[in-house]
């Protein structure tokens, strides 16, 4: 029976509703699914999404309470973002999907505050969460949960896995709060799947669009982030901090690069701390025994001129991350931008305090100011060393303008080839 017009307009209002609600109190999710189409599909039994569109059943959306349309909504919107869609490749469809599943509803168990209760649909069941070895799927990604499963051989699972009516179930295939195998979608009699992964095989596994989403996860944790940190509903999810590790992992070996430049430059420049054997000499020498002193007081800055897109500023401030990574709390130092200007840089000596420092700019590029700023404002303490990430196209002031501080020039190509200085590259 085709739906009426007025029905396609309630059940499509309650999907928007979902979707501002969750904006409200998981907006990592939230933000993520103002970039999905929202279908109403008479031809889809339950939920599913192609990596454009989320598509919802009548018959099952009518038999959802709102609550569980969020959590439909946060599972396939998952995902989407972790590009499970077009993953794939030549694993046993049943067994990826099921691993898929798992990772999705172990994450949303996460963000619901580890409430087994919050990822529970009614005659649906409690969504399985689980490994085989009873761990949260959240922990693992889907390739490696699926390393875990049984095989199945193109077979249906068996038993009724979550969702289904069946008490009792709810776990991964051998899993403490499961049977011998299954799917967590199970539809209200035990087969077919609630979360129709079939529209999966229509989804390329495209490069463009793989970045596209990297940018989106990466951009929704950037707006939640600077929300007010007393409010928990605005807080980044756990899950989302790992994946954009893996999303942005510097390219550059920080800790050999700064362990050789703070001994051949640095400490040469700075001559700090002094070698306690030496304290009665009249000579200072740098002390190279302290293995865990910190490597203080370096100045970063990161070109925000017109040049540089968003995804080479992006990369500069992760590679700036990564070198707090790498150094594991024994780096500190200031961040700052620059264009035809200097953002006043601000101190940071881990990464909560970094992540909070946003990009600043937009016009022309000139070193200059720079060395400009840290010879009119930096005079009490100026940095032991300045790194400059940059495209390089500007004219290069005089080595002189250094005032003897070290630098090291972090060059987004190979085209650019400054006349002192460090150099490393990297690619964007």
């Amino acid at each position: 029976m085709e739906l009426s017009e007025q029905k396609i307009r309630e059940y499509s209002m309650r999907l928007m509703k979902s979707r501002l609600r969750l904006l409200c109190t998981n907006g990592f999710y939230g933000l993520l699914l103002m970039h999905m189409v929202l279908t109403i599909d008479e031809e889809c039994e339950t939920a599913a999404t192609d990596g454009v569109r989320i598509y919802f059943g009548p018959d099952f959306l009518e038999n959802l309470t709102d609550p569980q349309i969020d959590i439909v909504m946060m599972h396939e919107i998952l995902h989407v973002a972790l590009q499970h869609c077009s993953r794939s490749g030549d694993f046993e469809p049943e067994k990826f999907n099921i691993a898929c599943d798992i990772v999705v509803n172990s994450i949303i168990l996460e963000s619901m505050g580890g409430n087994r209760k919050n990822i529970h649909l009614g005659q649906y069941g409690e969504l399985m969460h689980e490994t085989p070895d009873g761990k949260e799927g959240a922990k693992f990604t889907a390739e490696e949960v699926y390393a875990m499963l049984p095989a199945m051989n193109g077979k249906k699972p068996k038993n009724k896995m979550p969702g289904s009516k069946v008490k009792g179930n709810g776990g991964a295939p051998g899993g403490k709060n499961g049977g011998d195998g299954g799917s967590d979608d199970s539809d209200s009699n035990g087969n077919g799947v609630f979360d129709d992964h079939e529209k999966w095989k229509n989804t390329a596994d495209d490069n463009t669009l793989r970045e596209e989403w990297q940018k989106r996860i990466i951009d929704a944790a950037e707006a939640v982030s600077i929300r007010d940190p007393l409010d928990q509903r605005g807080l980044l999810p756990a899950f989302a901090k790992r994946i954009i590790k893996e999303l942005r992992k510097p390219q550059t070996d920080w800790r050999s690069i700064l362990n050789e430049f703070v001994q051949e430059e640095i400490c040469d420049y700075s001559f700090s701390p002094p070698d306690r054997r030496f304290g009665d000499s009249d000579f200072f020498l740098p002390d190279f025994n302290e293995k865990d002193e910190k490597v203080k007081n370096i100045l970063f800055m990161i070109d925000t001129s017109g040049s540089m897109s968003d995804d080479m500023i992006t990369a500069a401030y992760s590679e700036v991350k990564g070198a707090i990574d790498q150094f594991n709390g024994k780096l500190e130092g200031l961040l700052g931008f620059f264009d035809a200007a200097v953002t006043e840089p601000e101190p940071f000596s881990d990464e909560d305090e970094f992540i909070v420092i946003k990009p600043k700019g937009g016009g022309g590029t000139d070193f200059e100011v720079i060395f400009k700023y840290v010879a009119e404002n930096m005079t009490d303490e100026p940095p032991a060393s300045i790194i400059i990430l940059t495209d390089g196209y500007a004219p290069f002031p005089d080595k002189e303008k250094s005032n003897g501080i070290p630098v090291l020039w972090i060059l987004n190509n190979k085209d650019v080839e400054p006349p002192w200085g460090k150099i490393a590259r990297i690619e964007v």
